[in-house]
């Protein structure tokens, strides 16, 4: 079939052009052509109607020359009044001949001339040349007899008649000539109207049959995208163009793209299938019939095998878990170790095989009509924390397309997870085994235990004769009931001083936020973005040093956000929030966040956990963290050399106190962080716990703080059902202890414990000095693991934007504006609220703008307000910025004109997203 002709868009608008240009040129040829007619008509007019008048004008006046010349000599006899006689009757004729000539093709009016011209002659011979002569002659008798009768007279009378005439010919003639002209120049405005007429219809008619043929085509390809649409995601749907155009080209680029999105939802929803089919499978072999099965199913393989990573004294070995199609369970070998064969080199190297030129030898897949080659092999290690614990084998009748590949190669990506979260159920599981019998040997030692009960029973009778003795100190203390009466009434006056000292206290904590919050905006921003590295300028550690600055900045916000909450701490009214907690892998986090502290202070970090510390425990994880930091923190504060040493162990049964044994828990851990500093004299080791209150109190002091951190500590511990004991000597070091119970049955009744805290304190710290654990402690020593760069969003509303800053502080402008600019944005800013509004007045219109509240001068709150009432902007979008965290701020900042708040620190992803969400609407 010949290759049908492309005719374009373009080629179709250019020929409609040439049409209708070639029109308009035809049609300016036949209106310039009948304009010419009408100009020579015109110029005929004007030429020969204005020569006739003049000529005839001037035939007349030669003949009042003559007339007046005669008269004049006649009367006084000067021959200079024959001057103009002689001179109109030599020139009357040439006139006369010239107007003759112009009247040849009208011979009614030359017929006029010859009686005009005989009248003239006439009167020259009777009138004009005999007086001239007698007057010669001085013959005035015949002179007198003459003009008595006067002929002359009657033949100008005649002429003049004859010329009146004359004239009124010629201008019937003229103004019928006009009116033929006028006749003709309609004619020609008509003409030009239907000549236009005419070449409208025709672009009309072009224009007409060109949009035809490309929005009809346009129509057909819109009406195939809407059924496709309507299809409720069916894409088999595609799309036909019957022009050879640009739109068949986009008909083409478009079913590419169906297509491509078929191909996609085909991939998205066959990796969605395969994970959810892995909930509720606690065992290896079942996951892996699942998988093979599943897998199979969606690539259309014949033949597979799953092997999973068992440790033994060889090595690595990977053992058969599951086969799909297996005849007679020799479905490939049932073990190898890394690197022998070619699933052995695939496990080795920790990359995908496939294989199309399948070898003669390879194991044949069987079918009920006998034995088939495959033609495919597809060869896929699982990774787990970048170690190869799977390896799965394929092999199919048809080769696997890229599709199939690429899909298995997703769902591999996260199997690894689900594989070893199995096997750890698995175990975990086998360990609950072990418990139950455990418990089994408990129940018999229970038995014993009522034995030791019945002579408890003999005790009870010693017991109540002591009870006698406590009734009679009973009465003793009735007594001493009056003295804490009056005692109660001190105390009242007493809580309404604490309500007034707690006012002041939630003044200071919102000032000391505002404080801190301002530089650490700044420390936050600055760090995440050398987090990023976006030019690849640092190298790994100046990344892992940014990360933990960043970190460290984000620890502290989260200690300022406690500190304002100390209040509720204090009234029991924050929230506490048990969830599990995996305690392996605490060391890698003390590590990671006070490594680099350890190296600048030159102090040694040692970390020793011992192998009883279960995995898993149940307590709020923030809370525990900020103890522990607050800890480790405060002992490389007070620690110049040495070293610091963190001790983590379960507390052995022997050393459990009565109090402890009351809760409810799984265990009770212990948790020692010991330094080598400045120690704390004994007399303070109870004050140390108060809020705002520390060992060197003084106000010039060497250690800075806030005396927060160890209250809070204490709070914390107290809520999640321990406490932390303290063991100190001055120039030795200091020792704070923190015990805490794993609570899977939920929280402890606080009230229980409290009244044995004193007790259970003392004989804690005695056992500490005394025994010595009998769990062995191992030191651990964990690298620093990498954290992975935050990714960007890829789309960028941002290029070109303007955005005011309006911020007092340096620091934050220079973050924010740092920031910002990085996104394409164009930046400005003002120091407060008067630049702000003198920028505004006087610079462009700005597409956003970033207010801080607390400025000098003029707040944010009153420069918004006149940026809403004074200068009219009520849709500029403006983002309210503030470090004081307080109740019914944010409700002040949109009453006073705010479009949005956020609270500082800032966390760059919350504003870039805030900002987006505002520029594209």
């Amino acid at each position: 079939m010949e290759k049908k002709m492309r005719f374009g868009i373009k080629s179709k608008i250019i020929i409609g052009y040439l049409i209708v240009i070639v029109c308009l040129f035809i049609a300016f040829i036949v209106l310039n052509s009948q304009i010419s007619s009408l100009q020579k008509e015109r110029n005929f007019i004007i030429d020969h109607d204005i020569e006739v008048h003049d000529l005839t004008n001037r035939i007349e006046k030669h003949l009042l020359d003559m007339e007046t010349g005669q008269r004049g000599y006649i009367i006084t006899g000067e021959a200079s009044y024959l001057e103009p006689y002689n001179s109109a009757a030599s020139s009357w004729e040439k006139d006369y001949n010239a107007l003759y000539q112009l009247l040849n093709n009208n011979p009614n009016q030359q017929e006029k001339l010859e009686k005009i011209k005989g009248s003239i002659q006439d009167w020259i011979e009777v009138a004009g040349e005999p007086t001239i002569a007698l007057k010669k002659e001085n013959n005035t008798k015949e002179l007198q007899q003459f003009f008595e009768k006067d002929p002359g007279r009657q033949y100008m009378d005649d002429i003049r008649s004859q010329f009146t005439s004359f004239r009124n010919v010629e201008k019937k003639s003229t103004e019928t000539r006009a009116t033929e002209l006028d006749e003709k120049n309609q004619k020609i405005k008509i003409g030009l109207y239907g000549l236009l007429l005419f070449v409208t219809l025709i672009s009309l008619a072009i224009a007409i049959v060109l949009s035809n043929s490309i929005v009809n085509t346009i129509k057909e390809v819109t009406q195939t995208i809407k059924r496709i649409t309507a299809s409720k995601g069916e894409l088999k749907g595609r799309i036909k163009v019957r022009s050879n155009d640009e739109i068949k080209d986009l008909g083409i680029a478009t079913n590419a793209l169906l297509e491509n999105i078929e191909e996609r939802n085909w991939l998205q929803t066959n990796i969605a299938h395969a994970v959810t089919m892995y909930q509720g499978i606690a065992s290896v072999d079942k996951l892996a019939e699942k998988f093979l099965f599943t897998v199979s199913e969606m690539t259309g393989a014949s033949f597979g095998a799953f092997y999973v990573r068992e440790e033994n004294d060889k090595g690595d070995l990977f053992v058969k878990q599951a086969a799909f199609a297996d005849r007679k369970g020799d479905a490939g070998r049932e073990s190898f170790l890394i690197g022998q064969g070619l699933i052995g080199q695939a496990a080795l190297e920790k990359r995908t095989l496939v294989i199309n030129d399948v070898p003669d030898t390879y194991q044949l897949i069987a079918s009920g009509l006998g034995d088939v080659k495959p033609k495919s092999i597809f060869i896929v290690p699982v990774l787990f924390e970048d170690e190869v614990i799977a390896v799965i084998e394929l092999a199919s009748l048809h080769e696997f397309t890229v599709l199939e590949q690429e899909l298995i190669s997703q769902v591999i990506e996260t199997f690894g997870l689900t594989i070893n979260g199995v096997i750890r159920r698995m175990e975990i599981a086998r360990l609950l085994k072990e418990s139950q019998a455990m418990t089994e040997e408990l129940q018999a030692q229970s038995e014993e235990l009522q034995t030791q009960s019945e002579e408890l029973q003999m005790q009870s009778e010693e017991l109540r004769m002591i009870n006698e003795q406590l009734e009679e100190r009973t009465k003793d203390a009735e007594e001493k009931s009056f003295e804490l009466e009056a005692a109660k009434e001190d105390l009242e006056e007493k809580a309404h001083q604490l309500e007034l000292n707690s006012q002041y206290k939630s003044e200071f904590l919102a000032n000391m936020s505002h404080e801190l919050r301002t530089p650490l905006n700044s420390i936050l921003i600055l760090s995440e973005m050398l987090e990023e590295n976006a030019a690849k300028t640092l190298s790994e550690d100046e990344e892992e040093y940014a990360r933990i600055i960043h970190s460290s900045g984000k620890d502290l916000l989260a200690l300022i956000n406690d500190i304002l909450d100390l209040s509720k701490v204090e009234s029991g009214k924050l929230d506490v929030l048990l969830a599990e907690m995996n305690m392996s892998e605490l060391p890698d986090q003390i590590e990671r966040n006070f490594s680099h502290v350890a190296e600048q202070n030159e102090v040694k970090l040692k970390i020793n956990k011992a192998q009883d510390v279960p995995d898993i425990i149940h307590t709020d994880e923030k809370r525990f963290q900020q103890i522990v930091k607050n800890l480790l923190s405060n002992a490389f504060k007070f620690t110049e050399s040495g070293s610091v040493t963190v001790s983590i162990q379960q507390v052995a049964d022997h050393r459990l106190t009565t109090a402890m044994r009351t809760v409810d828990t799984d265990c009770w851990l212990e948790i020692a962080v010991a330094d080598t500093g400045i120690g704390i004299p004994k007399e303070k080791h109870q004050l140390i716990f108060e809020a705002f209150q520390q060992a060197d109190g003084a106000t010039v002091r060497k250690y800075g703080g806030t005396g927060l951190g160890l209250s809070i500590c204490s709070e914390f511990a107290k809520l999640l059902g321990g406490w932390i004991s303290l063991s100190s000597e001055v120039g030795k070091g200091s020792t704070f202890t923190l015990y805490l119970p794993s609570l899977s049955n939920g929280l402890v009744d606080y009230e229980k414990v409290n009244f044995a805290y004193e007790e259970v304190a003392v004989s804690v710290e005695e056992a500490v000095e005394e025994a010595k654990p009998e769990a062995e402690i191992t030191e651990i020593d964990h690298p620093v693991q990498p954290v992975e760069p935050s990714l960007q969003d890829d789309e960028n509303v941002f290029q070109d934007k303007r955005v005011l800053i309006v911020d007092d502080d340096q620091r934050n402008i220079f973050a924010l504006k740092t920031a910002l600019a990085k996104q394409g944005m164009t930046i400005m800013t003002a120091h407060n609220g008067i630049e702000c509004l003198e920028m505004m007045k006087n610079s462009e219109p700005f597409d956003l703008i970033l207010m801080d509240i607390m400025m000098p001068q003029m707040d944010g709150y009153e420069a918004m307000q006149k940026i809403r009432g004074e200068l009219k902007l009520v849709d500029l979008p403006i983002i309210a910025l503030t470090a004081k965290a307080m109740k019914n701020d944010r409700e002040k900042c949109l009453e006073a004109g705010a479009s949005d708040y956020i609270s500082k620190p800032l966390d760059l992803n919350q504003l870039f997203s805030v900002m987006r969400v505002w520029l594209v609407n």
